[in-house]
């Protein structure tokens, strides 16, 4: 017998059946492809063992003039300046009552306190931390009271209520003795409202009926309540973030990281600044602020297709002088701004329906606006990614590279990632690159009853080649200060996620991690003819523990393309296999590499098989 190398095109193609993708790979999960070769991932673990709250779905990391190294990390319930391995919370404070305004009320043999506040703002899993509040006489001492707590429920907009805890978090229960109100000292300082992990459909900019409104006119929009998506970016050594329909905050640098982020209208000099946006940037060649979907100057609502900016190297004056670079310009296409993303030379703005180019051409207009198509727009805010001056995104039906046009990109899984997507969660679509393998992912949901990522698609534009996979992420950000990846857990029960390093080592934060990859039918003579496969001449590089390493070769087969398919033979590879003697009898066989172990990566080379005719029937 013969020995028959299988020469397997590259790439995952399931824009067909598996018999179409004859001689190539129809399905995979937590591999790439270099050079044309399948390979496992790399590897991830924990930047950090400190956990955080709520789901993240905005990383940004820069360095300070002192190349201090910071991550912002934004998640529907707080918003974090990590430094080191420290999270520290910086979330804004939205309002501060007077001393009293705040009163306590307990009941005997409950934990839950009703707290009193007119117009209190809050909504539910808000975060509130009281000071200078006294003992409520029993159980609930000044010390239960006197700490941050997340809002359990608003039953009216004067009350709200907590439930108590001590010092170590651990439930308090009121007694008949906790009669009083905390005293007339007593102040509540309420930090910026939480979002939900969910997108809510049916709210939002571009969820209402044609005519609903009168022409014109434009609708309130408020963050609270719904998916929170935080934009941010770095000005100079300092952090400009905004959660999406809320307002524009800034952090100070030399103010520590035990400083909260303020309101950027609190900075000195400031003037007309804009009081909700939609998201935020700093254009990288001059320095501006931008706000993305914002109010204009002299009113209180929101357009979400006007697009403001600072004064030239200056977050806090936004009144457009003859002295000065500020400005505004409104997109006239579409109903809403989807997102921006800053390319090469430009900033790419995206409406729901349309592509616009925004460049900085100076005084007097500041930026010069193109319309770039009126046919393309982004699925997400998040859905769109610069991977080495090119700018990659996904629509609502495709996939596109901007490098001065727009281009689609042929992709060989289009219908497998469109027809698995919940659209209803759309908006968490986001985008990643990891310029080390030339490669950009884009990390979405799938189904109707799993709102949450949990696959992904990964294209190596070097190559052309597309992959597919499974892993629950919320956020990424290529390798920059930190030089590898970083990204983020989603674990919705516990609100205690955590942030990973990647492309660090070959397992699953030290948890042994399954790749995988598949082929299409096999077949000689066109199917004419069935196959007897008697002996596979394995070809692996293994790297790490290679002592440890094994892949699992499983031939499955079948007779007809509709037919079904049986496994025919399994066998092992190891780093000192030199050949398996195998049994494997079909029309069109089928190869599968997977390997479950730990500390170690593969990458296949050319494999080898015993192959002879066998026969019509």
């Amino acid at each position: 017998m013969a020995l028959s190398k299988i020469k397997f095109a590259p790439g995952v193609n399931k824009e067909g059946t598996e018999y179409s993708a004859d001689a190539g790979w129809f399905d995979a999960d937590k591999i790439r492809f270099r050079q044309g070769r399948p390979e496992k991932i790399g590897g991830w673990e924990k930047f950090s063992e400190t956990s955080f709250l709520g789901v993240c779905r905005s990383i940004h990391d820069w360095s300070s003039l002192e190349s201090i190294r910071y991550i912002g990390l934004g998640t529907h319930l707080k918003f974090y300046v990590v430094s080191g391995d420290l999270f520290n919370d910086v979330t804004p404070i939205r309002l501060t009552s007077g001393a009293g305004d705040a009163t306590f009320a307990a009941t005997d043999g409950s934990s839950t306190i009703t707290v009193t506040e007119n117009a209190h703002g809050a909504v539910v899993n808000d975060f509130v931390t009281f000071s200078d509040a006294a003992s409520l006489g029993g159980n609930v001492v000044a010390a239960v009271l006197n700490q941050e707590y997340q809002i359990a429920s608003v039953p009216t907009t004067n009350t709200f209520t907590i439930v108590a805890k001590d010092t170590s978090g651990a439930t308090v229960t009121a007694n008949a003795s906790d009669t009083g109100n905390g005293g007339s000292s007593t102040v509540a300082a309420y930090q910026i409202n939480t979002g939900t992990n969910a997108f809510a459909t049916g709210t939002g900019w571009g969820t209402a009926g044609w005519g609903v409104t009168a022409f014109g006119s434009v609708s309130s929009i408020s963050s609270a309540g719904q998916l929170r998506l935080f934009s941010q970016d770095n000005f100079g050594e300092d952090l400009v973030f905004n959660p999406r329909g809320g307002g524009i905050y800034y952090w100070d640098e030399s103010s520590g990281t035990g400083a909260r982020g303020v309101n950027i209208s609190s900075l000195a000099g400031a003037s007309n600044v804009p009081t909700i946006a939609l998201q935020v940037m700093v254009s990288d060649i001059d320095q501006h602020v931008i706000a993305f979907g914002s109010n204009p100057i002299g009113s209180s609502q929101i357009d979400p297709l006007f697009i403001r900016f600072s004064d030239q190297e200056n977050a806090a004056d936004w009144t457009p002088t003859a002295t000065n670079t500020a400005g505004g310009v409104r997109i006239n296409s579409g109903s809403q701004i989807i997102g921006a993303v800053q390319g090469r030379q430009e900033i790419l703005v995206f409406t729901d329906v349309s592509l616009h180019s925004m460049r900085f051409v100076g005084a007097p207009f500041t930026f010069q606006f193109q319309t770039v198509s009126t046919d393309i727009s982004m699925i997400s805010p998040n859905a769109a990614v610069n991977a080495r001056g090119s700018v990659y995104f996904m629509d609502k039906g495709g996939f596109y590279v901007y490098n001065g046009s727009v281009q689609p990109l042929p992709c060989s899984v289009k219908d497998y990632v469109f027809s698995n997507l919940n659209e209803d969660q759309s908006f968490k679509v986001f985008a990643a690159e990891n310029n080390a393998f030339s490669e950009v992912i884009w990390y979405y949901p799938i189904g109707s009853g799993d709102t949450e990522i949990t696959n992904y698609v990964s294209y190596n534009y070097a190559e052309n080649l597309w992959s597919v996979g499974t892993l629950v992420r919320g956020a990424w950000r290529g390798a920059g200060t930190r030089n590898k990846p970083l990204a983020t857990s989603v674990i919705t029960d516990t609100d205690n996620n955590y942030l990973y390093s990647h492309e660090v080592g070959f397992d699953d934060d030290g948890s042994p991690m399954t790749a995988y990859v598949e082929s299409g039918d096999l077949e000689i003579e066109e199917g004419q003819r069935f196959m007897m496969i008697s002996r596979v001449i394995p070809d692996f590089a293994f790297s790490g523990t290679t002592s440890d390493a094994s892949i699992a070769m499983t031939i499955k087969g079948k007779d007809f393309p509709l037919g079904s398919t049986s496994t025919l033979a399994t066998t092992t590879v190891t780093s000192s296999t030199d050949q398996n003697h195998v049994r494997a009898r079909a029309r069109h066989p089928i190869v599968r590499l997977e390997s479950s172990g730990s500390g170690y990566g593969w990458r296949l080379g050319d494999l080898r098989f015993d192959i002879r005719s066998d026969g019509r029937r």
